[in-house]
């Protein structure tokens, strides 16, 4: 295409400063939040869709990383967390330093200037230590220095990494104490008097021992949602499980399946009963790419039409699910021909384009050219709205693609 429109990214990922917490936590409690050590890496695996890295003592030998220590957790930056710049060949599970990782993955002004290569005028960023929705600090112990812990994160978030220095380019995306719906409402209102139009949340909670979406524990979580505007923003993963299909499945099969826990998601939604009772509730599935969505909605609707009677559903999923798909949920893609070729039969208005830097599935730096050649056959008007109308709209950006509170004094 002679001239194709600046990409706005709605699943990109920070790498957090080593000081976020640091800086922000109170004096006493700042030995004891996340913080950084250099240790060696005495043993990392990734089978099963589990990671599970051992930190070494001091004075150990082997490879050196960079680790998170917050309680009971050491969590090693790793190359999977920042890959761009490396070929595909070099990309392996390993422990990594800040100084080994493209600055785009900490630095705003550094991220602001990979953008550019990219073709990427705006990009929304999941985290990367809270784990896709926070669920680090949902683990821990200390309940009062996680909820400390959340509202720093979102400050750094607010203030820093979206920051007068973004220009309006990075778009914050917020975390909620989930162990407790009052409050992670609390948190969505009080982001979302600053601008924030995006918090995080589990695609399967009960993976991590929340209540599920079908019940009414999370009822004052999602009207706060839906009466702040606020997206709600799923990423494969936020459920700390990747699929897999056995204990000793290598990462390939997860990674193969990366879309099946966005599936399983969706049907959950879908027959929750919640798109009937908050009209104005709105969710995105991050990088989950789109192909596989059609069948789940022909299903979907199948299974509404002949078996809501005993299926649990009839009383509470009003309309077809594909109908509550239409107003109500976005996927996300960054490489799917597949979906594109079937975009009539998801949505033009369902979809949002990513580009996932800086992990080693990003299309970076060629994000343009894979769209260029995956898009070629739809009309410029689609493309557009694929690309950034339908995120202009969904995260309330300025029609120019800003975030508007990353503008303003």
């Amino acid at each position: 295409m002679a001239s194709f429109p600046k990409i706005i990214s709605v699943d990109d990922h920070v790498v957090e400063p080593s000081d976020v917490w640091r800086d922000r936590l109170p004096a006493r409690l700042r030995d004891v939040g996340p913080r950084v050590v250099r240790a060696a890496v005495k043993e990392m695996t990734f089978v099963g869709g589990r990671f599970a890295p051992v930190m070494g003592a001091p004075g150990d030998d082997g490879p050196v990383a960079d680790w998170w220590v917050y309680e009971d957790l050491c969590r090693p930056l790793t190359r999977l967390d920042t890959a761009v710049g490396c070929s595909r060949d070099e990309i392996r599970l390993e422990g990594i330093t800040y100084e080994r990782m493209r600055p785009g993955s900490y630095s705003v002004a550094e991220r602001l200037a990979d953008m550019d290569l990219n073709h990427v005028q705006s990009a929304l960023c999941f985290p990367t230590f809270p784990r896709f929705c926070g669920q680090t600090f949902a683990e821990a112990a200390d309940r009062e220095l996680a909820l400390l812990c959340v509202r720093a994160y979102n400050d750094w978030m607010v203030e820093e990494w979206c920051g007068p220095a973004a220009q309006g380019r990075l778009i914050p995306l917020g975390l909620v104490p989930l162990w407790d719906a009052g409050l992670a409402a609390a948190e969505v209102r009080r982001n979302a008097a600053r601008g924030v139009r995006a918090v995080c949340f589990s695609e399967i909670p009960p993976h991590l021992g929340l209540p599920s979406v079908h019940g009414d524990d999370w009822d004052p979580f999602l009207r706060a949602c839906e009466e702040s505007g606020t997206v709600i923003a799923m990423h494969i993963g936020s459920s700390s499980r990747m699929p897999s299909t056995s204990a000793d499945a290598p990462a390939a099969v997860g990674s193969a399946l990366t879309f099946a826990n966005c599936c399983f998601s969706l049907a959950d939604w879908l027959m929750s009963g919640k798109f009937d009772r908050f009209p104005g509730l709105r969710v995105m599935y991050a990088e989950g790419q789109i192909g596989w969505i059609p069948y789940l909605l022909e299903r979907a609707d199948t299974v509404w039409e002949e078996n809501r009677g005993w299926g649990g559903v009839a009383d509470k999923v009003l309309r077809p699910p594909s109908e509550a798909f239409a107003e109500h949920v976005y996927g996300c893609f960054f490489d799917d021909a597949f979906g594109l070729r079937n975009l009539d039969a998801i949505g033009v208005g369902n979809v949002l384009y990513e580009t996932d830097y800086p992990h080693s599935d990003s299309t970076w730096p060629k994000s343009r050219q894979v769209a260029e050649e995956q898009m070629a056959h739809l009309a410029p008007e689609v493309v557009e709205r694929v690309v950034r109308g339908n995120a202009v709209e969904l995260l309330g950006l300025t029609p120019e693609g800003l975030w508007a509170g990353g503008t303003g004094p």
